[in-house]
């Protein structure tokens, strides 16, 4: 139970820090993308700026002054383009230049593909009446951009799996330091229950003795004594069977494994019908066995009666007058499915979770029935995890309940 809780707890942590982690690199990745895009445009933007103010056109020709640095312009994968004012093109310089037509209002275009390469194109305007004269498009490549952003990625995903590993690691040892206590105290409930359970087992056979003592002389009684004695022997007994059950819990909790024989769940099943079908037949409820023959497993067969008597009473006491208990066999790949299936008053959808919790009660339908502990279903369900199977329950309101029990069945060599 508590392996359970603790890698759900660790489930729970590391699914929170991953979630975490990975909001914080999307948000690097993000910032970084976008201050690399917009110094990448300023730059663009700047050197557009200086090319059209040192370029003049003569003749259909581009000029420069001296000093501009056309070359350092260009390397490192920029190029320029200079267009007349109808957009076509008069010169270019550098590799990295961008195919894509001029256009006069989006000043920014990028050119996808391969090799992407981002442009700014601006005006040139005539430095006497200031007229324009042409356009200057300035463009980069962003291949190194996009590695370096790659490279962002790597690191990043790297960082958030080396995080995870070592945050496991460590939740590990956090979820086990955290549990202990918890499992301490459960521990030690558990020893309580069961010592409690075993010290009533004296006083209440007393009160039960006593009791039947009294009844077996009834001269000298007041009238009513016999009803008063009668009930203390009825709780009495009821407390028994319910100190019995958490007495059994208790030790299936602390000593889960259980002696292994060869038994005969056949027998086990059978036997449990002609029990209790003088019981069905006065209830007027309809027993239907479908049994394989000679199923055999490995279990304790008292624990396995104890599971069976426990869903076939409960099958009983929900089944109204005129109803059907069915109960078959089959064998589902290694596993024994035994089915229990009723005609009852069935189980709302929200409480199928909770019929198998210790001491659980729901609707007026569903409670505790004279004589029960509360615990039979529990008890069922710990004995079929024992024998390393499980119990499910699948049940509609007014139309009847089935309880599966899938058991390993016992390997023929």
């Amino acid at each position: 139970m508590f392996k359970k809780i603790r890698y759900r707890l660790l489930f729970s942590y590391i699914v929170v820090l991953a979630s975490i982690l990975v909001i914080f690199a999307i948000a690097v990745r993000i910032y970084f993308q976008s201050s690399l895009a917009r110094a990448t445009r300023e730059e663009l933007i700047a050197l557009g700026e200086g090319a059209a103010a040192s370029a003049k056109f003569e003749n259909n020709q581009v000029l420069f002054e001296n000093e501009f640095p056309i070359k350092e312009i260009t390397a490192n994968h920029r190029a320029l383009q200079w267009f007349d004012t109808q957009g076509n093109l008069i010169y270019q310089q550098g590799i990295d230049t961008i195919n894509l037509r001029v256009s006069f209002t989006d000043k920014e275009q990028i050119q996808a593909g391969k090799n992407p390469v981002q442009s700014v194109t601006l005006p040139i305007l005539g430095n006497e009446d200031g007229k324009l004269i042409g356009y200057v498009r300035v463009s980069k490549s962003l291949k190194e951009i996009n590695e370096l952003l790659s490279i962002l990625d790597l690191g990043l995903g790297g960082g958030i799996i080396l995080s995870l590993l070592l945050s496991s690691l460590g939740g590990v040892y956090l979820t086990a330091q955290a549990m202990q206590p918890i499992e301490e105290s459960f521990q030690r409930l558990k020893q309580f229950t069961a010592d409690a359970s075993h010290e009533l087992r004296s006083p209440l056979m007393a009160i039960k003795s006593n009791a039947r003592v009294a009844l077996k002389y009834p001269d000298g009684m007041r009238e009513g004594d016999t009803e008063k004695f009668q009930d203390i022997i009825s709780a009495t007994n009821q407390m028994t069977c319910l100190t019995e059950d958490l007495l059994f819990l208790a030790r299936n909790d602390k000593n889960p494994h259980h002696k292994k024989e060869s038994v005969n769940l056949t027998k086990i099943l059978e036997n449990l019908v002609q029990l209790y079908k003088p019981q069905a037949e006065a209830k007027e409820i309809k027993l239907i066995c479908e049994l394989s023959e000679n199923i055999e497993l490995l279990g304790d067969s008292g624990e396995l009666k104890r599971l069976f008597t426990n869903l076939i009473e409960n099958a009983l006491h929900y089944t109204l007058s005129s109803g059907e208990i069915k109960i078959k066999t089959s064998h589902v790949n290694s596993y024994i499915l035994v089915e229990i299936q009723d005609t009852g008053v069935g189980i709302a959808p929200e409480n199928l979770n909770k019929v198998f919790e210790r001491f659980w009660r729901g609707d007026n339908s569903r409670s505790y029935h004279s004589g029960s502990s509360g615990l039979g279903l529990s008890i069922a369900s710990a004995i079929a995890q024992s024998h390393g199977g499980l119990i499910t329950v699948s049940s509609q309101l007014g139309v009847g309940s089935c309880f599966g029990v899938s058991l390993l069945a016992k390997v023929v060599t």
